[in-house]
């Protein structure tokens, strides 16, 4: 029996998606339950809205087939049945036990499921302490402010269909107090103990001591700075990409250094990435974009050679030209 009561954290979500219509009345939503707090959280929460937004809803569970997932989808399988709300399954093959393959292969799965049964939007439970997780540890690697605000609260999957996070507003322990609250069977999953993935230590080892040692909020703290950066950083990709259409010319595959050259460096950095996406298709590094910039000012028949392919930069008069 699934109890009924209306909680602070009702009327927060409830609230935040009036706000930001992220997720339209009569929407087709595909609720990601991992069977953890965060997912069982928002399970609830779509569970006990959807009266008043009209929502067609259903689970989708990503088994990896890994030794540890062994008896999870039969646990959210049941979970669904109980709550009579329609389950799909999706099961790896050999899948590589590391974060990005199991990542991209979620979010893989939860698109085919989507497409196949109609559902345009995909709804996760990250919450602000993802988002805090996520400004680390992109931080870490040497993200620029597009990595670090890149936990948004929504963006799309395909043509069709979109990815909603509606808990970046609530933290971890919000959603473990309401899971307690509801008596919901949380799994605990036993990889978030372990420590050989970067995101668990910075969860239970560089967050825990960032609280006690510096600012108890830190989660808050982060999460925000990462809005604010998300914010600042679509503003100038998007000036950048102006800078860009006007400057290449895509047939000679050359960049117009006259039109670059007046610009401020942050935007020189962002044309200078979008245009190396586009001709060397790898994602460039800090070292690439940097050397591309510095033949903006540099003299004729300078270059740079350090990208995959044999792909030379080369200035002549007044323009940069992939050789």
């Amino acid at each position: 029996m699934i109890k009924k009561m209306w909680t602070s954290l009702h009327a927060k979500v409830h609230q935040t998606l009036k706000d930001s219509l992220i997720l339209p009345h009569q929407s087709n939503i595909l609720i990601a339950v991992s069977g953890g707090q965060d997912s069982l959280c928002l399970l609830k929460l779509i569970v006990d809205l959807q009266s008043k937004w009209g929502w067609k809803i259903a689970i989708g569970h990503c088994d990896h087939g890994w030794a540890s997932d062994i008896g999870i989808a039969d646990h959210v399988r049941e979970l669904a049945y109980h709550w009579n709300i329609p389950f799909y399954l999706k099961v790896a093959e050999a899948m590589k036990e590391t974060e990005a393959a199991a990542r991209e292969w979620r979010y893989q799965s939860l698109v085919e499921i989507a497409n196949k049964n109609e559902f345009t939007e995909v709804v996760t439970g990250h919450t602000l302490s993802d988002r805090a997780e996520t400004l680390l540890y992109n931080l870490i690697r040497g993200s620029g402010s597009k990595g670090l605000g890149s936990l948004t609260w929504k963006r799309p999957l395909s043509n069709k269909i979109s990815l909603v996070r509606p808990l970046l507003k609530v933290s971890r322990p919000e959603t473990l107090a309401f899971c307690q609250q509801f008596d919901l069977p949380i799994w605990e999953d036993a990889v978030n103990a372990n420590l050989d993935y970067a995101r668990n230590r910075i969860r239970q080892q560089l967050l825990p001591y960032l609280k006690d040692h510096f600012n108890p909020n830190v989660e808050s703290t982060l999460s925000q700075t990462s809005e604010v950066l998300k914010t600042e950083s679509d503003y100038l990709e998007s000036e950048a990409n102006k800078i860009l259409i006007a400057s290449f010319n895509n047939s000679k595959q050359q960049l117009n250094r006259d039109i670059l050259k007046p610009i401020p460096l942050a935007l020189q950095r962002r044309v200078i990435r979008q245009f190396l996406e586009k001709i060397i298709i790898r994602k460039p590094n800090f070292e690439q974009i940097e050397e591309t910039v510095n033949l903006i000012n540099a003299p004729r028949r300078s270059r740079t050679s350090s990208f995959p392919g044999n792909i030379i930069l080369e200035v002549e008069e007044n323009y940069i030209i992939k050789k």
